[in-house]
């Protein structure tokens, strides 16, 4: 039997303050956006309230880390 491989999140966060987008990349998603939320993650601190508005499930964290980079290049 394989072992379970945990999945890897990558994700799309707006701000309700100035709109402005976050991208990153998690294996807890609920956790990561309640980390965003209550100000424990320093990039997006002074932007709460942040909505998701986009994820995605990668197999592994190599693909989810080239996902973010696509997203936030000009042609994501």
């Amino acid at each position: 039997m394989n072992p379970v491989r945990p999945w890897y999140y990558t994700y799309v966060l707006q701000s309700k303050k100035n709109g402005e987008f976050y991208t990153g990349v998690t294996n807890n998603l609920k956790k990561r956006i309640k980390e965003h939320n209550n100000g424990s993650v320093t990039s997006t601190r002074y932007k709460r309230p942040l909505q998701l508005i986009y994820f995605e499930a990668c197999e592994n964290k190599a693909d989810a880390f080239r996902r973010e980079r696509y997203l936030k290049n000009r042609y994501g």
